[in-house]
């Protein structure tokens, strides 16, 4: 029986950040030289280091300085490219809420991206929300599972969750957790009907 639904946030339920090219600027460099430093140091961000940490570490990466304004400049720009909603992403959320449905989101994404969505009106269909940057932990580590099930008071096997990423899909099974590769909110309906 399911008595939670979870889901990621990023290429799940927001399209693929619009940011790279304006971080890129911000930056000083191109976006071809910029994109794969950005993803490169990705992991430790959505674990919990600094804003001024990550940015710091692209920028001596691409012989950028980066000042406390110029990362703060940066999280933001950052933040706001993640923050459009996939379409039916929210008609999705508000039906399955409308319908009684407990939901939950995961997402490995920092501190900063999390206090954002908490201030989004459509945060409040979900009854629970988990950041990696705040507990340090990302999927597809057994750990943050843990953490979710703790924090929804859930078995396992009471919880279905969707991401866009196999190897997290992988990491929810191997705790005991049902998952489902994301493929599109209508794909979603039809794996919950």
């Amino acid at each position: 029986m399911t008595n939670w639904i979870v889901f990621d946030y990023g290429e799940v339920l927001s399209h693929r950040t619009a940011a790279i090219p304006k971080l890129a600027a911000a930056m000083g460099v191109s976006l071809e030289t910029f994109e794969p430093v950005y993803w490169s140091v990705r992991d430790p961000y959505d674990r919990g280091c600094p804003d001024l940490e990550y940015w710091t570490s692209i920028g001596d990466q691409l012989g950028a300085k980066v000042d406390d304004a110029l990362s703060a400049e940066l999280t933001a720009l950052d933040v706001a490219g993640w923050g459009q909603l996939a379409p039916g992403s929210l008609d999705l959320l508000q039906s399955l809420s409308d319908a009684g449905a407990s939901l939950a989101l995961l997402s490995n994404a920092p501190s900063a991206f999390g206090v954002w969505v908490r201030e989004q009106e459509w945060s409040k269909l979900f009854k629970h929300t988990l950041f990696s940057g705040d507990v340090k932990v990302a999927k597809p580590d057994a750990e943050i599972f843990q953490l979710l099930l703790d924090k929804l008071g859930a078995q396992p096997d009471e919880c279905l969750f969707f991401d866009d990423r196999q190897v997290n899909i992988d990491g929810a099974r191997a705790v005991g957790i049902r998952a489902h590769l994301w493929d599109g909110a209508e794909a979603a309906r039809a794996a919950l009907a």
